[in-house]
Order: C-alpha cells, then sequence, then structure tokens
C-alpha cells in the first residue's frame, strides 16, 4: 500500500471516530435524560445531545475541509 493510500485510509477512520464520538455523547445524554429525576441533569443532558449533534454534523466536515487536497496538485 502506498503511502498516500495510508494517509487517505487513516484520515477516513480518524472522521468515521469522530461521529462516532459524537454519537456515542447523544446516546449518553438521551440516558441522562430518561433516567434523571430532576430539572438540572435534564438540562445537562439535553446541552449533551446538542453539543453531540453538533459535532457529528460539523467536526468531520471541517477535517475533509482541512485534509483536501490543495488544488493543481
Amino acid at each position: 500500500m502506498t503511502d498516500p493510500e495510508l494517509l487517505a485510509r487513516t484520515r477516513y477512520y480518524t472522521m468515521m471516530a469522530v461521529e462516532l464520538a459524537g454519537v456515542a455523547g447523544a446516546v449518553f445524554g438521551l440516558v441522562l435524560i430518561g433516567r434523571s429525576t430532576g430539572t438540572v441533569p435534564r438540562v445537562i443532558g439535553a446541552a449533551i445531545v446538542l453539543s453531540a449533534l453538533l459535532m457529528i454534523a460539523s467536526v468531520p466536515r471541517a477535517m475533509a475541509r482541512r485534509w483536501r487536497t490543495p488544488p493543481g496538485s
């Protein structure tokens, strides 16, 4: 396997790991909301869910934009 192929595969796996971490965070927030009895833990759970969804939507896209091949290369 050539070096550019290895680099591309590593970057792809890194982006997928970030997405999986976001999904795990969202699930954790939902579990926290579901099992809480007070208002404060529910608000914290909702904040975790929203931040995890934002992470899923923005971080892999930003990584891909940063790692893309420059024009003319």
